[in-house]
C-alpha cells in the first residue's frame, strides 16, 4: 500500500504480511482508516500458499496517516463456499464496512469493532466457477448498497434494512466487466468496464430502480479497473494492467497510470 504524488512518484505506507494481494480499498478519512480487501489470486510468489490460493478473504483495516495494522479481519470462513476474492469495500455512516466476494455469491459486513458475519448471500449473486462475480460497491446516503456484477455485467441495490429484498437496476447500458464504482451524487454513479475499457456515468431520476447513460470515457486497453476522487467532481480511473499480469508478460508493466476521466 503506497501513496501516489502528482509527479508520479510512490512512496510505501504499510508493507504488513496480512497484505497477501490488496484488491479493493476505502479510506475512510472521518475514522482515520485505511480499509483494504485482501486475497489472494497467485500473483504475490512471496505470500501465496496453498492454503490462501483462491480461498483467502480478508479485511485489513491500518491507521491512514501512518499505515500501522489495527485489524485484520478473516472473511472467507464465513462461508461454506470453495473459493473466495475479496473484491472491494463500502462503508456505510456507523462505521461499517461492507466487502464484496468475486467467487462466492456473499457480501460480508463487518462493524466497527471488528466483528464480521454474512450481509448477504444469495445464489442470484454467484458466477460460474472461475468467473468473476461480485466486485465494486459503493455506499448510498439514502440507506443501500449499489454493487456490480462483472460476469453479468449487472448493478444490484440491496438495501441495508432488507439485504434479502435486493433488486437489479434495470439499464440499457452494457456493463460487461462492471469492475470499480464511483458514486458521484445521489443520482449519478461511474461505473469501470475494465475488458471493454470504457467508464461509463449513469444517472438516475428513480432512486436507482432505473438508469441511464449520461457520459462515456473511452480508456487506454491497460484493464482499468477503479476509481477514486480528488476536489469537486475530478474523477481518476487506474490502469491496472491485469491483463498483462495474467499473461505473465515479460518483461513485466513496470509503469502504470492513473487517468483523470473526461466525459
Amino acid at each position: 500500500m503506497g501513496f501516489v504524488q502528482d509527479n508520479g512518484s510512490y512512496t510505501p505506507l504499510a508493507t504488513d504480511a496480512a497484505l497477501v494481494s490488496s484488491i479493493g480499498m476505502y479510506l475512510d478519512d472521518s475514522r482515520n482508516r485505511l480499509l483494504v480487501a485482501v486475497s489472494d489470486p497467485g500473483y504475490n510468489q512471496q505470500r501465496t500458499s496453498a492454503a490462501t490460493l483462491r480461498k483467502l478473504a480478508r479485511l485489513v483495516i491500518l491507521n491512514r496517516d501512518n499505515g500501522q495494522l489495527i485489524r485484520s479481519v478473516d472473511l472467507g470462513s464465513l462461508s461454506s463456499a470453495p473459493n473466495h476474492f475479496a473484491n472491494d469495500v463500502a462503508v456505510d455512516t456507523q462505521g461499517n464496512a461492507y466487502i464484496t466476494d468475486s467467487f462466492a455469491p456473499v457480501i460480508y459486513k463487518v462493524d466497527a469493532q471488528g466483528v464480521a458475519s454474512i450481509f448477504l448471500e444469495n445464489a442470484q449473486l454467484g458466477a460460474p466457477a472461475g468467473a468473476f462475480g461480485l466486485n465494486g460497491i459503493v455506499f448510498h446516503p439514502d440507506g443501500y448498497l449499489l454493487v456490480a456484477k462483472s460476469n453479468e455485467g449487472a448493478l444490484f441495490k440491496i438495501p441495508l434494512s432488507n439485504p434479502a429484498g435486493l433488486t437489479r437496476v434495470t439499464t440499457s447500458q452494457n456493463l460487461r466487466a462492471a469492475d470499480g464504482l464511483l458514486l458521484q451524487n445521489n443520482t449519478t454513479l461511474q461505473v469501470v468496464t475494465n475488458a471493454q475499457a470504457k467508464v461509463y456515468r449513469l444517472t438516475t431520476t428513480d432512486g436507482w430502480a432505473t438508469a441511464t447513460t449520461s457520459g462515456t470515457f473511452t480508456t487506454q486497453p491497460q484493464y482499468p479497473t477503479t476509481l477514486a476522487r480528488r476536489a469537486g467532481a475530478d474523477s481518476y480511473v487506474l490502469y491496472s494492467n491485469l491483463n498483462a499480469l495474467q499473461a505473465n508478460q515479460q518483461p513485466p508493466v513496470a509503469q502504470f497510470s492513473i487517468v483523470k476521466v473526461t466525459f
